[in-house]
């Protein structure tokens, strides 16, 4: 069997934490500012974990499994 090769779209959307989890970026922080508010803005800016029935499919992508 070849090597799966890395999406290179995937690569660059997420990280790998040392434990292991999946890091992705949150979505509605491109445009259409001015009408959220600060706060929403704030914790849009902040990474978070992808979702455990998301993993498997992102993983396949990182060609981890």
């Amino acid at each position: 069997m070849p090597k799966i090769k890395t999406n290179s779209g995937a690569s660059k959307r997420f990280k790998v934490t040392g434990s292991g989890k999946i890091k992705r970026a949150k979505a509605y922080k491109r445009h259409l500012l001015g009408r959220k508010a600060n706060k929403r803005k704030k914790q849009l800016g902040k990474p978070t974990i992808v979702h455990k029935s998301d993993v498997r499919r992102v993983k396949l992508l990182l060609a981890m499994a």
